[in-house]
Order: C-alpha cells, then sequence, then structure tokens
C-alpha cells in the first residue's frame, strides 16, 4: 500500500512540474509577443547605421555617395557612411555577402550578377534590388578621322579595344557588334584601358576603341587635343533592337562640341544606378529613396544635375525594391 502511494506522488509531481513549465513557457512567448508588439520590432527593422559603397576616390561614385550619405543621415537619423571600393562589380558580391546596404553599379552589371551571368556565372546575387537609375555612362566607339573607319561595320578587320580584362565595357562592346551581325572574331580585339586605348590610337597600333564612361571622357579628351576625334554612331533600328534584347541600355547622344564634334553623335549608354540590399524593410528604403530625390538640391557633384525622378526607372534592368516603388509610385513615375 505504501508503495503505491509513494508511485502516485511520483507521478502527481511529475504532472505538477510538467504543468509548471508549460504555463512558463506561455509567460515568455507573451513576453516575447509582448516585446514584438511594442518598440523592439521598429528598432529591429530600421537599422543604426548604413554603408554606401561607391568606388574609387578619383571616380564619380565616391563624391556623389558622400553626398548621397548625408542626405539619408539628415532626412532619416540612420548613421550613413560612403566607402570607397572596386565599383561595380565588385559592389555587388559585397551586398550578396552582407557586408553592406546600399551600392553604385552599372545597370548592366547589376543584371549580369542577378541573373548568373558573365562574370557573375559561379556567383550569382540572388539579394539585391534597385533604389533607382541616376545618370548614364555612355557608349563611346572612338576612332580618328585619318583611320576611315565611319560605321560600326567599318570595324571588321581592325585592330579595336574592347576595354581591360574583366571591365565592363567588354560585353557593351560584344552586345554591339551582335546587333550588327558581327562577333569579336570579326575584329583584332585588344583589351586594352581608356588610356591605354587612345594612347594606342594616338600611336596608330590600334583603330579604334569602345569607352564606356560619362562625357566627357578625360582619356578621349587628351586624344582630342592632338587627334581629330570621330566617334561612331549607331543607328536607330540598332539602338531598338540592343535595347529589347538588353533593356538596361538606353538611347543617348554626344553632343557637339564635346571632344571637338561638328554635330551631335547618336549612341547608347548603361546607367549609373543605386542597389540597395532586399533585406531593408519597405519602409526604410521608401525614406532613403525619398530623401535622395527631395533633397537634389544638396548634391555638388555635376552629375547631379542629371539625376531626374522622372528618369529614376530607365534601363533599370532588375526589380525594384518595393521601398523604392511605392514612392516612385506616389510620384506617377513609370518604367518607359
Amino acid at each position: 500500500m505504501k508503495k503505491k502511494r509513494f508511485l502516485l506522488s511520483i507521478v502527481f509531481l511529475l504532472v505538477f512540474s510538467m504543468i509548471l513549465a508549460a504555463c512558463g513557457s506561455k509567460k515568455e512567448d507573451a513576453k516575447s509577443d509582448e516585446g514584438k508588439g511594442s518598440g523592439e520590432a521598429v528598432e529591429e527593422e530600421k537599422p543604426k547605421f548604413i554603408s554606401i559603397l561607391t568606388g574609387g576616390t578619383g571616380g564619380t561614385y565616391y563624391p556623389l555617395g558622400g553626398s548621397f550619405a548625408g542626405i539619408i543621415k539628415d532626412a532619416t537619423g540612420i548613421e550613413t557612411n560612403a566607402e570607397t571600393s572596386g565599383a561595380s562589380a565588385e559592389n555587388m558580391t559585397t551586398l550578396k555577402n552582407g557586408d553592406a546596404e546600399i551600392a553604385f553599379s552599372q545597370t548592366d552589371i547589376a543584371s549580369y550578377a542577378v541573373e548568373g551571368k558573365l562574370m557573375f556565372a559561379n556567383n550569382k546575387v540572388d539579394n539585391v534590388q534597385a533604389i533607382a537609375t541616376l545618370y548614364p555612362e555612355t557608349i563611346q566607339i572612338v576612332t580618328t578621322k585619318k583611320s576611315g573607319i565611319k560605321s560600326v561595320e567599318d570595324l571588321k578587320g581592325k585592330k579595336v579595344s574592347v576595354g581591360a580584362p574583366g571591365s565592363g565595357t567588354n560585353p557593351n562592346a560584344e552586345q554591339i557588334l551582335e546587333v550588327h551581325g558581327m562577333t569579336f572574331d570579326d575584329i583584332q580585339k585588344q583589351d586594352l584601358s581608356f588610356d591605354e586605348s587612345t594612347q594606342g590610337i594616338q600611336d596608330g597600333t590600334i583603330d579604334a576603341a569602345f569607352v564606356t564612361a560619362g562625357t566627357p571622357t578625360g582619356a578621349v579628351e587628351g586624344l582630342s587635343a592632338t587627334e581629330d576625334v570621330v566617334i561612331i554612331p549607331i543607328a536607330q533600328d540598332k539602338i531598338d533592337a540592343l535595347i529589347k534584347k538588353y533593356p538596361y541600355y538606353i538611347k543617348d547622344e554626344i553632343a557637339s562640341g564635346t571632344y571637338g564634334l561638328e554635330s551631335a553623335v547618336t549612341t547608347v549608354a548603361v546607367q549609373a544606378m543605386l542597389v540597395v540590399s532586399s533585406d531593408l524593410s519597405e519602409e526604410v528604403v521608401y525614406d532613403i529613396t525619398k530623401a535622395i530625390f527631395e533633397n537634389l538640391d544638396k548634391v555638388t557633384h555635376a552629375k547631379g544635375k542629371l539625376i531626374k525622378v522622372e528618369n529614376a526607372l530607365n534601363g533599370v534592368g532588375i526589380d525594384v525594391h518595393p521601398g523604392a516603388q511605392r514612392y516612385f509610385d506616389e510620384k506617377g513615375v513609370k518604367a518607359p
């Protein structure tokens, strides 16, 4: 009899302990839920610090990034810093690794990253979305009057620089040749930097060069000081075909007078853009987007004058972050 009572006591104690444990767990869950319903969730959602990846200190991305950092900090209260980097391709990889929140990139490089193409074939980036495009980086097919080259088709058999190895200029050149029914096999391809390309044209060691950069480009200006520079135009039907297949391109024009040109030259451009980690909340990215586009008067760099909200979705090429899209919807901005 005593043995039965002892066993019953043990069972009772076990049941009682389980009830107490369950109650304690519910209380902890309730406290956790209360915390989520209060200011804790807001604190987790709004970061205390944001890093903007730019490019080298001598380029355009870095000073623009500094202006944007100041604007974001003043408007949102988030401590924001512009960091130097290796620019577009490196920036996309850094965002993928979660080591920054916002970055500058060319639109085409961003597209390659999210699609896992070209230099990102083994390093696809799946956690980055667009804030907006900013200003054009023009594809300039540079030669001289004495070369006799007047069209893209005239490049056949010529020594043509397509940019430094691994650069964004290389696929630009390949795609422009493609819509003209050509490949790199149709030219004597040279992989040279912009400075090396213009020096080669001047020395006569190459005939032409693809240059993707904001105009006027220093290396081409240097060439124009000693040579009659020619920028090869791209016909409208080829521009249309290029944009249809590669939507990160836009139509562009190099103004007369640039490099001593007698008339404007029609070409295409990719765009400088801002991209953002998709991990940032809609509310935070909305606030950032609004802050930038409503304070462009505080951007001191000359390129700031080219940044306009009505052009923010032109040639964007990748998905837009919901927070940025919300701001553009409010402004009635749509992709062309």
